[in-house]
């Protein structure tokens, strides 16, 4: 009996889970085990092949010294995109719950930019950017836009960030929205019955109940922070001077422009593998607070 229904239960686990377990395989495990496997080798991409040179790729990638300061640049973009995308995620998701009117339809409105892919937004950014915004300054006399932000370096990096932070709110709003939802009301109603002021609400009571959705929010950011490719193609394309070229668009010209699929992937790997200490790093410190509180 133990057995028929240990079979009954692995054929039902099969039927439901299989097919998405088959994808998952096919999808993520097996490119990534391929892909680990040539970051030892020398592989050709034209002429597929290759030959087994040991650790020399990932030695290639730590004596790069243009890999190495896209890597820094990559960090501080995520960092700033991660704060600017939460911040406003969160105070507009804290505005639209409020019971006014009309809220249906901004909460529509701020997650449409989620919807659009990274290639149209950098193209829609850049036009803006580049031509919308140097046409207002220069008839109204705004200094701050006056030139295009594309072609100064400092300009550029905050383009960039500004980007992708607009592309990341909408999403990151409805995630804190359904935070917001776990917060008992008979809190929120005596602590207005006992004076308390909206920031001290927000901080004391709002705050802490919402380290759940702040976990989601905040890991959610990085990774899609540190994977950005499409908006730095079509927005800045590295530029000017290759000074906004982040970590993953260096990756692609490396592996596909420059045929050196095996130093390329190597430098993937560790990509990945810091992001993924950052990410884990911050959802121990996060879920500590979420226990404390």
């Amino acid at each position: 009996m133990k057995k028929s229904g240990f079979y009954r239960n692995a054929g039902t686990f099969l039927l439901f889970g299989g097919p998405s377990l088959l994808a998952f395989a096919a999808v993520v495990v097996v490119p990534f085990l391929v892909g680990l496997y040539l970051t030892f080798t020398n592989w050709d991409v034209r002429t597929a092949d290759h030959s087994v040179v040991g650790f020399a790729n990932y030695l290639h990638v730590f004596k790069d010294h243009v890999f190495l300061e896209q890597l820094w640049f990559t960090l501080k973009y995520v960092f700033f995109t991660v704060l600017i995308a939460n911040a406003a995620a969160f105070f507009v998701a804290l505005g639209l719950t409020r019971g006014g009117k009309g809220e249906k339809w901004l909460r529509t409105g701020f997650f449409t930019p989620n919807l659009i892919g990274g290639i149209v937004l950098g193209y829609l950014w850049q036009t803006l950017f580049s031509q919308v915004l140097p046409y207002l300054g220069n008839k109204y006399g705004w200094p701050l836009f006056e030139k295009s932000w594309l072609t100064d370096t400092n300009t550029a990096f905050w383009a960039l960030i500004i980007a992708t932070a607009w592309q990341l709110v909408g999403y990151l709003m409805m995630i804190y929205i359904a935070g917001f939802s776990g917060v008992p009301q008979d809190v929120l109603e005596a602590s207005a019955i006992d004076g308390a002021g909206r920031f001290a609400v927000i901080r004391r009571i709002v705050l802490p109940l919402s380290v759940p959705a702040i976990v989601i929010c905040v890991f959610i950011s990085l990774s899609r922070s540190f994977l950005t490719y499409d908006i730095n193609l079509a927005l800045t394309k590295g530029g000017p001077f290759n000074s906004t070229e982040l970590a993953t668009y260096h990756i692609v010209q490396k592996a596909f422009l420059s045929d050196q699929y095996g130093i390329g992937q190597a430098e993937a790997v560790v990509l990945f593998a810091v992001v993924a200490i950052i990410a884990l790093t911050q959802s121990y410190l996060l879920k500590k607070l979420e226990v404390e509180s």
